[in-house]
């Protein structure tokens, strides 16, 4: 709300510091109080046709056009300085108050026309071939740029595109875990589209540009959390769509500590119990808007109104089994009667890190991985005499399955978890003290509502209720390694307003994240999000 007041006050400022420029420039100075027709006057003022302001009407766009406008406007006027053209970017008010009320300051035409019209008569000189012309109209060009004025501007400008179609289209991301191994690997560089989804616009505005939510080797947040804008998404090319690889930004990173190791949330940890909390106690908690919690890429397996439910490493939806990705992996323990060369796990494709693990920790042919069903066979194919055997994974804590209430939601594990229900937009679901577990992040966190559980009675914002109605769509992620991945079954639902976007192509990849393990280079412009 902050940010729109700050909005509104400006475009009254812009209108009354174009009330004295309207006058300098022979044109009525009421014209410069109607909303939006002022603008369309700028565009006449500076030479450019009056649709042009039509532009101002496409979202995204209308930052360039209203910016070009407002550089032209003191360039009509003949400040031609960087200094002007700087502070007409950062502040238009101010520049049309300062040429407003400046005597000397003098409109000297449409600026787009007379720039055009310079520009043809040196290059007619120069088909001409008369030097002695040429030099002198080059000698006197009012809009002629020092070198390093066009380099700044340049760079200015290339930060300032570069920062746009980072924001608001395209931006790249790298895989840093093993979450979503064997389909995307750590080291895989892939580019994400920002508009499949729907643009959302920016929420946190005050910030560095070209880094997400850490200053690169000091270390520091790289964003002002005020002014900060509500949530706001542009329409979508198409709907998330299920088993497809999504970027979003995760759930439960609001509160994180930051270490050399990775970030930890803080709800994490406390779920891990007192001696976990002990270890942080000193430790910097920072707490982060939704735009720039970090970036996670988990496939999407559930979608709104969706009954989910996992059986014995199965997911079902609907009761029904769903299709699952073809490198979908799992821890298994291989027994081998003799060691088994490091070479033949490399060319196998087993993660480097768990390779390097099993070579210092393995006793007499004894390895684990996480496998997907055709490193399975091939292993098996080695040897009759090898074992492979799935290894089930325990729970690290009691509460640290998602809802994070076993006394109510007794037997959930990782390979056997559900059922329930995605919550959808629009719909109500009755909740009572044994069940809120599910809905107490959503309806306190993500929906910002005042929730208190008391005396076995629900309250939210002050009055009893048992039922609840859902402000936004939620999503069920989870990552291809299944048993090495911290997904929906840990943190619970991934709301509407935290994606991000749609996996393109991967661009380029390195050997398990480093480029001293090699390239792989058969997955460099190879797909991003196919099931296989």
């Amino acid at each position: 709300m902050s940010v729109l007041i700050f909005l509104i006050i400006s475009y009254i400022l812009l209108s009354i510091s174009l009330y004295k420029v309207f006058e300098k420039a022979g044109v009525e100075s009421w014209k410069a109080l109607v909303p939006f027709y002022n603008l369309v006057v700028c565009c006449e003022i500076i030479g450019r046709p009056q649709w042009w302001a039509l532009l101002l009407l496409v979202p995204i766009v209308n930052i360039f056009i209203y910016v070009g406008i407002c550089v032209d406007v003191v360039r009509s006027f003949n400040r031609l300085d960087f200094k002007d053209t700087a502070l007409a970017v950062v502040y238009a008010p101010i520049a049309f108050f300062m040429i407003g009320n400046n005597k000397d300051d003098k409109y000297v035409g449409q600026t787009v026309k007379l720039e055009q019209e310079y520009a043809k008569k040196m290059m007619a000189a120069k088909d001409a071939k008369d030097e002695r012309l040429f030099n002198k109209l080059d000698a006197t060009n009012p809009y002629k740029k020092s070198v390093s004025r066009e380099w700044v501007e340049a760079i200015v400008f290339a930060v300032f595109a570069a920062a746009f179609i980072r924001m608001f289209l395209i931006e790249a991301y790298v895989i840093p875990t093993s979450s979503m191994e064997g389909s995307l690997l750590v080291g895989d560089f892939l580019f994400v589209s920002k508009a499949h989804y729907g643009i959302r616009t920016p929420m946190t505005v005050a910030m560095l540009p070209l880094v997400h939510n850490t200053v690169p080797l000091v270390g520091t947040e790289s964003y002002l959390k005020n002014p900060s804008l509500g949530y706001h998404r542009l329409p979508s090319i198409q709907e998330v769509q299920r088993n497809e690889p999504v970027v979003f930004n995760y759930p439960e990173g609001d509160s994180i500590y930051i270490t050399s190791e990775r970030n930890f949330s803080y709800h994490d940890i406390r779920r891990a119990g007192p001696n976990a909390m002990a270890r942080f106690r000193n430790q910097t908690l920072r707490v982060r808007p939704i735009d720039k919690k970090d970036h996670y890429i988990k496939r999407c397996v559930g979608l709104p109104g969706d009954k989910f439910e996992i059986r014995d490493r199965q997911i079902y939806i609907n009761d029904q089994p769903t299709e699952n990705p073809k490198n979908l992996q799992f821890n298994y323990v291989i027994t081998s009667p003799s060691p088994i060369p490091s070479s033949r796990w490399r060319d196998l494709g087993v993660n480097l890190t768990e390779l390097a693990a099993n070579e210092r920790s393995s006793q007499s042919g004894i390895y684990s991985f996480a496998l997907n069903a055709e490193q399975v066979e091939t292993i098996r194919s080695w040897n009759d005499n090898i074992q492979v055997d799935f290894r089930p994974i325990s729970q690290q804590s009691p509460n640290y399955l998602f809802p994070h209430d076993p006394a109510n939601f007794p037997g959930w594990t990782v390979d056997n978890f559900g059922p329930f229900v995605i919550p959808a937009e629009g719909t109500t679901v009755t909740i009572t003290p044994k069940n809120i577990a599910m809905y107490r992040r959503i309806i306190g966190v993500y929906e910002n509502n005042e929730l208190v559980v008391k005396n076995g009675r629900i309250f939210i914002n002050g009055e009893q209720t048992t039922q609840y109605t859902f402000k936004q769509d939620y999503f069920w992620m989870m990552g291809d390694n299944r048993h090495n991945s911290e997904d929906s079954r840990v943190w619970g639902f991934a709301p509407e307003d935290h994606i991000v976007g749609k996996p393109l192509f991967i661009w380029f990849s390195t050997r398990n994240g480093s480029i001293w393990n090699g390239i792989n280079w058969n997955r460099i412009f190879s797909s991003a999000y196919k099931m296989d």
